[in-house]
């Protein structure tokens, strides 16, 4: 059956098909091993509606989560969903990302071991790794606050300022992008760095080093692919089909 065919009465066709995808974006998760029980989110801005967002109804697990279960707030924190739950630190940490960056259309946010191990050290990422550089020039570091205040909020969004990859220290990683492809994309590119890099810190040597030449290069060729609606487009939907063979049902 179409998404259309259960797309609930009052509602656009525009926000139910960006409900699938994020109910989809859980579901690669869980997939990918992104989880910490009930306890990070992901967030898309319903279009047309630049004040409203979409996320996780608190308490769900990531495999539990469908189109219709996710909960749509605005960025002053009402629940316009009927008996709608949320967390209230990921809403000071999505509310605060959308309202600095109009352009973020989606926020991911993550507590996996390869992130949180690198919010353990300040600037911990180097440019030591291909997947790095898909990155790099595009990575900013947030101080740890206090969780779910006024001031967090602030904080954050001035920190995404300088970039859409975001290691929040002592505590995980956060990507922003116009798209759910395009955050996704940058998350995966994250993560990856960060395994990576914890790796290369128990060798017992020193990596070997990228010629700062084709750092630049890296960071010429992937502004321009950021730039465009299809970066991250082919590998979010080959890891949609991957959770769909799995059986996962979100589009309801």
């Amino acid at each position: 059956m179409s998404a259309a065919l259960q797309m609930p009465a009052q509602m656009s066709e525009a926000e139910w098909a960006i409900r699938c995808e994020l109910a989809a974006v859980y579901h690669v998760n869980q997939l990918l091993g992104w989880t910490d029980t009930i306890n990070t989110h992901m967030s898309v801005r319903v279009p047309g509606e630049p004040n409203h967002f979409l996320i996780n109804n608190y308490g769900e697990m990531f495999d539990e989560i469908t189109a219709s279960s996710l909960v749509k707030m605005d960025i002053d924190g009402n629940v316009l969903s009927p008996g709608g739950k949320f967390n209230n630190a990921g809403f000071i940490i999505h509310s605060g990302v959308y309202k600095a960056r109009p352009d973020a259309n989606c926020v991911l946010h993550t507590h996996t071991r390869a992130g949180a191990g690198v919010s353990l050290l300040a600037k911990g990422l180097r440019p030591i790794s291909q997947d790095v550089l898909a990155v790099y020039d595009d990575i900013a570091y947030h101080t740890y606050g206090v969780p779910a205040t006024v001031e967090e909020c602030e904080e954050l969004g001035k920190t995404c300022a300088h970039g859409s990859c975001v290691v929040l220290l002592n505590h995980g990683l956060l990507t922003l992008g116009e798209t759910v492809h395009g955050a996704m994309m940058r998350m995966y590119s994250l993560e990856r760095a960060c395994e990576l890099e914890l790796i290369s810190r128990q060798l017992g040597e020193e990596p070997v080093a990228i010629d700062p030449y084709v750092i630049g290069k890296a960071k010429e060729r992937m502004q321009k692919r950021r730039a465009t609606n299809e970066y991250g487009l082919a590998e979010w939907r080959g890891l949609v089909r991957q959770a769909e063979r799995r059986g996962f049902d979100w589009k309801r």
